[in-house]
């Protein structure tokens, strides 16, 4: 259905693909990204943006960079919370990424976080066991975290449905931070990841995945207290030992449960 390569600017084409029903066009990253409807299905489109804009922190290569890694992360692994990849279409600016649509209230807004937060502990347990489990996933294909917060999570309340989206700046393999304050939200980021030189590796990916917990979880239950604290204190050696360690608190939680009501 989709072309390798077009000659027109990618607007034009999704106009002629279908009705294009949403523009997200003020992203500070620079990237432009559409939501299309088609006569077959829904489908949102991200590419690099205006090539000749130069206001975003990442010049338009640096944006075309972000979005083949975006493309490569989403050929590596599948997973029930990330949107299938259907396309890579090449044009004069920069690549078109054509996923499936996902329906959902970002996790970002104050109100839809809020209403998150709000949400049977249970529920929310769900849904960041579903983020472990990716987290999990991507680290075995030796993915490691980059500029991971609430904005990368989309929730559908009434399907009850956690969406992950926006991976564009997860690193293949261990790095070292040549940035000293890298990008990233301050709420979730790992103490490593304002150290000029210090490493960046799956325990950094272990730590982001605790803090996420931290601001979305408001009570967690006490064996889940206990690993979030020590992935953010005395740290987990990589990222499966803190997944064992969810895990294990999430069976010792429903073992708890079980033997209350019975």
């Amino acid at each position: 259905m989709f072309p390798g390569a077009i000659d027109v600017l990618p607007a034009t084409y999704l106009d002629q693909l279908g009705t294009i029903f949403a523009r997200f066009t003020t992203q500070d990253s620079g990237n432009f990204s559409y939501g299309v409807q088609t006569a077959a299905a829904r489908y949102f489109v991200k590419t690099a943006g205006d090539p000749a804009d130069t206001r975003p922190y990442l010049d338009f290569d640096g944006r075309v960079a972000l979005l083949r890694t975006a493309a490569e992360l989403a050929r590596s692994l599948t997973h029930h919370t990330l949107p299938v990849l259907h396309a890579v279409i090449e044009s004069a600016a920069g690549p078109l990424l054509v996923y499936d649509w996902r329906d959902g209230d970002l996790l970002h807004e104050p109100a839809a976080r809020e209403r998150f937060r709000a949400l049977p502990t249970a529920e929310i347990l769900a849904a960041l066991d579903a983020l472990y489990e990716l987290h999990a996933a991507l680290d075995a294909a030796g993915w490691v975290e980059g500029d991971f917060y609430d904005g990368a999570l989309i929730y559908d309340f009434e399907e009850r449905r956690l969406t992950v989206m926006d991976l564009d700046t997860y690193h293949r393999g261990p790095h070292r931070n040549t940035m000293c304050r890298m990008f990233g939200s301050e709420r979730f980021m790992a103490p490593e990841q304002h150290a000029l030189g210090a490493p960046i590796d799956t325990r950094t990916t272990a730590y982001v995945m605790a803090r996420t917990a931290q601001v979305l979880l408001p009570e967690p239950p006490p064996a889940h207290q206990s690993v979030l604290l020590e992935a953010t204190t005395t740290r987990f050696s990589n990222y499966q030992a803190f997944y064992e360690a969810w895990l294990t608190a999430s069976s010792t939680t429903a073992d708890s449960v079980a033997s209350r009501e019975t």
